[in-house]
Formats: C-alpha cells, structure tokens, sequence
C-alpha cells in the first residue's frame, strides 16, 4: 500500500520519501497468497471501485509477468456464485458460474518479485525508501507539509487507532505436485481456510488461516498439518508434497478501511491510507489513487 501510494504520488509530480520500519522483503505483504479478490473487507460500496481500478493495472502487467510477478491464472471460488457479489462482479471478465463454484481467470501475484519491481519503480521515479522506525506520527508532520500514513497494523498504535487488530494467516509452501490452478474454500464463521495457488519456480502456497487478534509469527506445526490435510482433501496429490517452508503474516483489519485525509499542526496535511485486511492487494492501487487524490496543493517539492 505504501509502495503503491508512493508511486502514484511520484508520477502525479511529486517529491516523495518513504520511511519503512522493515524493508519489503520482511513485510506483511512478502508473505501474502495474493490473489486479486474482495476478501473480509469493507466498505463494499467503495471496495469495488478500488478493486477493479488495480485489477486494471495487474492484468497490463500481467503481459510482463517475469518482470513484474503478476500472472493471469484460471481458478475456483468454492462455493460463490455470482449472485451473491456486488455490482463489481459484472465488470469482471469471465466470472462464470459452475457446479464446484465461482470460476475466474484472476491476477495472482508472486509477492517477493512484485515488490522488488514495485522498488525498482520508486527508485526510477526518483523515490528515496528509508529503513526509519517512527514512534509517532508527529515524527513526519514535524519534517514534511504532506504526510501519507500507510503503516497497516502499525496505525493502531501510531494513530493511535484500537479499531485495528491482526488477523493472522499461516501458509504452508511445497513443491508442486502438478497443480496449475488456484482454488479458494472461505467460511466466513471460521478461523480455517483452505486455498492453494500455484507460483513460478515449482512451488504451492497453501493456506490458511484467519485468526483475529493473534499475534503470533511462528508457525504452529499442527495448524501446518491441518492446512495440508484440507488442501489434499481438494487435490489428493497434495498430501505427498514435500514441505519447503512455511510462512505467518498478520492482516491489518479494521471494520472499515480507512482513506481519509485531516488537516493538523501549522496546517499540515495527514492522509491516512490503512486497515485494508486481507485485501490489500486487491485495492491497492484504487486506495493509493484515491489518497494521492488527498494530497492537495500544488505539484513541486513535499
């Protein structure tokens, strides 16, 4: 989200700087499945919206998926259907419904190559990321007019804003036995998942996990097993895939996202850009357009 931003920011004219207390690579956002869907997020009258602005820039990219990580990739929503989604749906190509679910050709997203592309786009727009751990946003409104605020579950204590919690998501990673589609089983009143979604390189992210307010980032061996257990029931080979890793990465909720901007100190402008769950992905690019849309003044030196 801050990647994003920033870069929408950086073409529109302006100066940009990014302060990160991690760089990308150690991110929520590194260890995320990826795969452009409206999940657990609201509101759905502007989810859709800023869903359907990214899914436009991530099937461009999608032309280039060794450079920029993005792939078109055929799958199932178990147990969706079309009827059931907002009025987004319907500017989505090929969603089609069938007797195992929702079938859709989707952008899926190989998040390490992704956000290395995403820096090296800062970097030609002439973004300077700096590794900075800030403690309050006084910090930034104290050096810069303009301040964006994109720090995820960070915004509970940096706003502060207790609306935010985690909600976890362990992912198990094997060698793929040969799956070349995703697939997704949500259960909206559980904490379990199951989804499984093929990357480059032979490998299978399988998942999941949704639970709130845990904090946790090592992974639990006997959720691990469990997650493969449900994924081999979708796709038997599964169950003989060797385990290569394991990954743990806590979503920011919040019962609303929040794109807002205030004016605070010495008339300075803070827009806040967070609690985008686990889809922050799917809006990225909407949210960042919609909050550089934020930034007023003119274009030159921030």
């Amino acid at each position: 989200m801050g990647m994003a931003t920033a870069l929408v920011l950086a073409r529109s004219g302006r100066r940009v700087r990014v302060w990160s207390r991690e760089p990308a690579e150690r991110t929520t956002s590194a260890v995320a499945g990826a795969l452009w869907w409206p999940y657990r997020i609201d509101p759905v009258e502007r989810v859709g919206p800023w869903s359907l602005q990214s899914l436009r820039r991530y099937a461009e990219w999608a032309r280039r998926p060794e450079e920029t990580g993005v792939r078109m990739v055929e799958g199932v929503h178990a147990g969706t259907r079309l009827a059931g989604l907002g009025e987004w749906a319907g500017e989505v190509a090929g969603l089609r419904d069938t007797a195992e679910g929702l079938a859709a050709r989707l952008p899926l997203i190989d998040m390490p190559v992704h956000l290395a592309w995403l820096r090296g786009e800062l970097a030609a727009a002439g973004v300077e990321v700096e590794l900075r751990e800030v403690r309050s946003l006084d910090e930034a409104v104290r050096v810069a007019p303009v301040v964006v605020n994109c720090s995820g579950l960070g915004a509970r204590e940096l706003v502060p804003d207790a609306a935010v919690r985690p909600v976890r998501g362990q992912l198990v990673i094997v060698e793929n036995p040969g799956v070349r589609t995703w697939y997704t089983a949500a259960d909206e009143a559980s904490d379990a998942t199951t989804y499984f979604f093929p990357q480059p390189g032979g490998r299978l992210l399988l998942g999941g996990t949704a639970e709130v307010d845990a904090w946790s980032l090592e992974p639990d061996p006997g959720v691990a097993e469990a997650i493969v257990k449900r994924c081999a029931a979708v796709r038997p080979e599964i169950a003989g895939a060797r385990v290569v890793g394991h990954r743990v990465g806590l979503r920011p909720a919040r019962p609303g996202v929040r794109v807002e901007r205030e004016v605070v100190g010495g008339g300075r402008v803070l827009v806040h850009n967070y609690g985008h769950g686990g889809a922050g992905v799917t809006v990225a690019w909407g949210c960042a357009e919609e909050a550089a849309g934020l930034v007023v003044g003119p274009a030159g030196p921030r």
